[in-house]
């Protein structure tokens, strides 16, 4: 390789970060919107550029150099540093405008994203809202790595580097077959839990380990010889979850948010409400600490904190 003759650009550094990712130039180009001869040329444009060679190509695979391992981390953080100068400049332009990635949790999104669109379509007509509805690792990925701006998601996260941003505090409700023995009651205690057959989402959802912590404070063990105490049914979604309550499998746990949507057409179910303290999960906004918009944020989550109040929620202070 000859001697650096010139600085990199972007498009070089991204198309290569890209490759690196990917290892794969036709996956990195698709990835980046870039048509792969493209690709190709702006990686050996770099690689004359730094005079390093970065990459080692074979007919079947694509591999990092020893010090294409170490510049694809320079490069990526040269990427994010530039995101952020790119976010920051945005942001001082006017507030509530340009692109607002918001990322979102299944378990809260078909409930709640009608009250969200209608916020942003009345209060903020020049906001272009993006939602991205992911499990909870994959969204706080997505905000850590500046893939997304903003969360709307179930907490405590626990997260360096998060801030939190309180919207509303919700109980759990029992679902279950109508004809059930605790039907329509209002004071179910919450040792109940420790026998009923109880149903959960797959793994990855964080509404399945809300109601495994719950189950554990009611003093139910984690795991049971017993079929009466046993998970041996799960379902991707809340709709299907419901179903397999109606088809007589067992019981679930659904936030009130949640309730009306998903039982009100269904004559086979029914619900029931614990006695106080009901069990509860608390739903915020997350943003990355320090973040440009951060004023922007903190204005969003108050007026959606009063747009959420109508449904039956109570509202969290800031």
């Amino acid at each position: 390789m000859s001697k650096p003759s010139r600085p990199p650009s972007l498009s070089q550094l991204r198309a290569f970060a890209a490759v690196a990712e990917h290892l794969h130039f036709r996956e990195a180009a698709a990835d980046i919107g870039m048509s792969q001869p493209a690709l190709s040329g702006a990686v050996a444009a770099l690689e004359e550029s730094l005079g390093v060679r970065l990459l080692e190509r074979t007919t079947r695979r694509v591999l990092l150099s020893p010090a294409g391992e170490r510049l694809a981390a320079r490069a990526r953080t040269v990427l994010e540093a530039v995101g952020e100068l790119l976010e920051e400049a945005e942001a001082a332009r006017a507030p509530f405008t340009g692109t607002l990635r918001l990322g979102v949790i299944p378990t809260c999104a078909p409930y709640l994203l009608p009250t969200v669109l209608g916020l942003v379509h009345e209060r903020y007509p020049e906001l272009d809202l993006r939602v991205h509805e992911e499990h909870t690792e994959a969204l706080l990925d997505g905000l850590t790595t500046g893939r997304l701006d903003l969360l709307l998601l179930a907490v405590p996260l626990r997260s360096p580097g998060i801030v939190e941003l309180p919207l509303y505090e919700e109980d759990f409700v029992l679902v279950m077959e109508r004809g059930h023995e605790l039907a329509g009651r209002r004071d179910i205690p919450r040792r109940r839990l420790r026998d009923l057959p109880l149903l959960l989402l797959d793994e990855g959802h964080c509404l399945r380990e809300h109601a495994l912590e719950i189950c554990r404070e009611a003093g139910r063990p984690e795991r049971r010889r017993d079929a009466a105490g046993e998970v041996t049914t799960t379902a991707a979604g809340l709709s299907t979850l419901v179903q397999l309550v109606a088809g007589g499998l067992g019981v679930t746990l659904l936030p009130r948010t949640a309730l009306r949507l998903e039982t009100a057409r269904n004559e086979r179910l029914a619900t029931g409400c614990f006695a106080d303290p009901a069990p509860t999960r608390r739903v915020a906004l997350a943003m990355r600490d320090g973040t440009a918009r951060e004023q922007e944020f903190t204005a969003f989550a108050a007026a959606l904190r009063v747009a959420l109040s109508v449904l039956p929620v109570r509202p969290t202070a800031a």
